[in-house]
């Protein structure tokens, strides 16, 4: 049970964060969203439907076409996170008739209404997929095509979001669509920075013909481990050794320098690490 919670509760906390943005930054500043959402804001924004009825009504054919697709486990979490999330609608739908809410409705520049969103979004749906659920509607078509394809799923939303935000061109006024745009590339890079995790190093691939000096010299001084793997140059045919390192941003100039100075012919790639799990990072 305790483990079951461990899920259950970010996916709720997550539909809530979002629903939050959702009534807070989009609604009242007219900006839009992709997917079932997008579409239940057009609906909103035309005939005043409530997001809690128009969710709950979309997700309903969606959920009978992709049951087969996804499978039972990936879609009683899709269940569960679509009810959490038209909960957490009705409930800020309460809150802000009551005026417990008061949503924030700029006369402005909407530049900081639509960072604001992407952020609460993007942060809400990113905790959400990071738990193995879904807020249903298009994200199940997003998953299918991550799992088989192997795509991004903060890309695979905005490429869905982009078809149905494009159609509220004909509802919005063109310079809420173009700050839309905003909302939702934040919102896809938020996402994919929750879901890979905070956790995040760098990760230093090295050849080099030292790499026992170089791995000492990384123990000593930075207190990381590395791991030498044997190897042949594809040219030359010579032995060589590969050095593999992950250690912390704050970190990556540091072995930078101590790689030039033991071995300054050494070649080496510097990429990024997510959700990195193991001692000095995270424990699993």
């Amino acid at each position: 049970m305790a483990r079951q919670l461990r899920v259950l509760v970010p996916v709720a906390a997550g539909t809530a964060v979002y629903a939050f943005g959702l009534h807070y930054f989009v609604l009242p500043n007219t900006l839009m969203e992709g997917g079932v959402t997008g579409i239940g804001l057009i609906l909103y924004y035309i005939f005043g439907w409530p997001l809690s009825m128009t969710t709950l009504l979309l997700n309903v054919p969606l959920f009978l076409a992709g049951w087969r697709l996804l499978g039972r486990r990936s879609m009683a979490m899709t269940l569960y996170g679509t009810l959490c999330l038209i909960a957490s609608l009705w409930l800020m739908e309460r809150a802000v008739a009551a005026g417990l809410i008061v949503p924030l409705a700029s006369r402005g520049d909407l530049i900081l209404p639509a960072l604001y969103a992407g952020v609460t979004l993007g942060a809400g749906l990113g905790i959400v997929f990071r738990f193995g659920a879904t807020t249903g509607g298009m994200d199940i078509a997003a998953r299918i095509l991550v799992r088989k394809y192997g795509w991004s799923m903060g890309q695979t939303v905005l490429g869905i979001d982009a078809a149905v935000i494009g159609s509220s061109l004909f509802f919005v006024p063109v310079e809420r669509v173009l700050y839309t745009l905003v909302v939702v590339f934040i919102t896809s890079k938020v996402i994919d920075f929750v879901q890979e995790g905070a956790y995040a190093g760098k990760a230093f691939t090295i050849i080099t013909d030292h790499g026992d000096a170089i791995a000492e010299a990384i123990t000593r001084r930075l207190e990381r481990g590395a791991t030498i793997l044997p190897a042949k140059g594809g040219y030359s045919g010579a032995p060589r050794q590969v050095v593999y390192c992950i250690v912390g941003r704050s970190e990556a100039r540091a072995l930078r320098k101590i790689v030039h100075e033991i071995d300054p012919k050494a070649f080496f790639a510097i990429s990024d690490a997510h959700d990195v799990i193991g001692e000095g990072f995270r424990d699993g």
